[in-house]
This record gives C-alpha cells, structure tokens and sequence, in this order.
C-alpha cells in the first residue's frame, strides 16, 4: 500500500497530482507548481500571485464594501472558489511539516508568501542572492574535458534559480553567454557559428544541437587518431622486431666466423703441447751420475773427484 512518503504516489505517476515539497530544493519545486497551477487554471495562478477575488458592493455613502456572500452571482461565486482551489492544490503539494507552517493562512498567496519568505528570505537576503547567482552566471565557462550536456545542466540550474528569485535574462543573453563559454579548441565552431547565424534569433536547444554534433565530431576524430597512433606503434614494434632478428646469411657467417675462432684455438693449443712436449723430450741428462740439467764435463761429482787427485798428488 503507498503511503505519503512515496515519491511514486506523490508525483510523476499523474498530472492531476502537484509536485510535491518536502522542504528540499525550493527553486526545483517552485519552478515546477507554477506550471501546474498555470495549466490547472491560469487564474488560479493569478489568485496565487495577487490575493483572492472578494465581490464588492458600495455603501450608502459610496464606498466599496465586502458584498455579503449571499448576494454573490454565479460569476463571483466561481471567481471567489478560485482562492480555494489553489490552497488545495497548495496543501495537496506540501508534506506534513510545510503544511503545518502554512496551514495558518487565509489564502494561497498567503502560502506563497510565506513559502518565499522561509526559503528566499526578505527582500533584502533575494537580492544578495540574485546578485550571488548573477555573478555565478556572469562568470559561467564550460570546463576543460566537460561535456556538452553537462555544461548545459550547470548553465540552466543556475538560469533557473536566478529566474525563481525573479530575474529573467533574454533569450538572446542566454545564447550569447553559452557561446561566449566555450573553450579555445572551440573557438572554428564558434567562428561558424557566430558567422552562419543570426545570435538573437537562434533558438538556445538549436545551440545546443549545434555543439553536441560538434562534440561527437570531436571524439570520433580523436579516436581515429588514438587508433592510428596504435598502429602505427604495431608496425614500428614489428620492424623493430624484425630488424632485430638476423637473417640466415647472418647466421652463417657467425657460424664459419665461430668454426674459425675454434680451430685457431685448437691450433694454438695443439703447438702449445708439441712445444711443452718437445722441451721435455730434449732435458740434458749427465752420464756420469744420471742426473738433469747438466752434461759430463759440468758433473759435480767429476770436479770432485778431480780435486780429491790434485790434493793427493
């Protein structure tokens, strides 16, 4: 069973039903019961905005007085229901808290009064705030790497809230301004576009139409970019590999360049062994006493006993 606090039965489901205000986001919700109450009955909404319609009479001495109700006609007496209308669709919009702060007034522009009073503040605190959004707007620039649409989004929530505090800007400004906001690398569509059409005339979605197909242009030529750009570094990353692979007449010629660096070695290394070899084969021996490194005539056993005989003789 759906209860007051389900958005889904509160609003969005039908157009009988008022937008609904819980206390959150007053210019949203302001924006939004205008409408309804202009297309429930464009005089309500002036009953909302100007007071209720009282039936006068005059006195005897020609003043207007409040015509007492039985004496009111068909047409007054619709007129007067008017006021009753809007408070009920008034009430039917409210939650339990904002209804109990309004419930005290006589009419729905006193509900409205009251609404604006609570969430815009006096005269004074709306105007500090219409000059806070102004500026807002004034300086408004689209982001770098911001979309379109969420340029867009940032652009109507500040126009919207300046317009609930009761400051409008031409249509003109609004397309003047966007354009005016968009970054450097926009500035060939902004060119086009300021040349081909007419700035005051041009309707703001138009605009916006304009520089989204502008933006998926963009993309699409980026990612083309991006992919050639990757193939390109495919083809150099195969060259490279390529280029980096010896083909087989390289590896011939390392193979007979290997061969011939082994059996240079192996050469070497055989006449190293003939030459030790040879050394050691021609070692002189002494026939005297057997012994290395000596022949007969140097025999220190000989010059020995050559010197025994001397001392003897």
């Amino acid at each position: 069973m759906a209860t007051q606090n389900d958005s889904s039965f509160r609003e969005g489901q039908s157009t009988t039903r008022p937008p609904f205000f819980d206390g959150n986001d007053y210019p949203y919700w302001k924006t939004k019961i205008i409408i309804y109450l202009q297309v429930l009955d464009y005089e309500i909404w002036e009953v909302v905005c100007d007071g209720p319609f009282l039936p006068l009479t005059k006195n005897e001495v020609g003043e207007d007085i409040p015509k007492p109700s039985r004496e009111w006609n068909e047409l007054e007496k619709r007129k007067a229901s008017l006021n009753s209308k809007a408070m009920n669709a008034l009430f039917y919009a409210l939650d339990k808290k904002e209804f109990h702060r309004v419930s005290s007034c006589e009419s729905a522009n006193q509900i409205w009064h009251k609404l604006e009073v609570v969430y815009e503040g006096t005269n004074q605190v709306k105007e500090s705030k219409i000059s806070r959004y102004t500026r807002q707007y004034e300086l408004f620039q689209m982001e770098q790497n911001e979309s379109v649409y969420s340029m867009y989004t940032r652009f109507t929530d500040i126009v919207n809230t300046v317009g609930a505090l009761g400051k409008t800007f031409l249509h003109s400004e609004k397309v003047k301004k966007i354009i005016r906001s968009l970054p450097k690398e926009w500035r060939p569509k902004r060119t086009a576009i300021e040349e081909a059409k007419d700035l005051n005339t041009l309707p703001l979605d138009d605009l916006i139409g304009y520089l989204i197909s502008y933006e998926e242009d963009l993309a699409a030529e980026k990612g083309h970019g991006e992919k050639k750009k990757s193939i390109a570094l495919k083809v150099s990353k195969y060259e490279s590999d390529v280029k980096s692979k010896p083909d087989d007449k390289e590896l011939a010629m390392l193979a007979r360049r290997f061969r011939k660096f082994f059996k240079k070695n192996g050469e070497r290394r055989k006449f190293r062994n003939f030459k030790n070899q040879r050394e050691k084969k021609e070692v002189i021996t002494c026939y005297e006493c057997k012994k290395p490194d000596h022949i007969r005539s140097e025999c220190p056993l000989i010059n020995k006993l050559k010197k025994k005989a001397m001392v003897a003789t």
